[in-house]
């Protein structure tokens, strides 16, 4: 990038500074979303819901499919395994 290229996208650069950080926090999020424990304890809540007779059996069935499906879903965006997205 040159000087006159740096010093008219300059204004923006706490714009993308925010982006970056969104982007990072939605990748937190989406990790700590698709992580074992957290699919673990949903499901034992969904079973524990349908043993108790709050949810029906095609409930329970959907709830686990998508419960299920996260660990399935590839990440939006995320970068291939081993790199990591750097701020702009």
């Amino acid at each position: 990038m040159g000087l006159l290229s740096s010093i008219v996208l300059l204004p923006l650069a706490p714009v993308r500074g925010v982006i970056w950080l969104g982007e990072v926090i939605e990748e937190q999020v989406d990790r700590q979303w698709r992580s074992p424990a957290a699919v673990r304890r949903d499901i034992e809540e969904i079973e524990e819901a349908a043993r108790a007779g709050e949810i029906s059996e095609d409930e329970r069935d959907r709830a686990l499919r998508e419960v299920l499906s996260r660990i399935r879903r590839p990440t939006r965006g995320s970068p291939p395994t081993g790199e990591r997205r750097e701020p702009l």
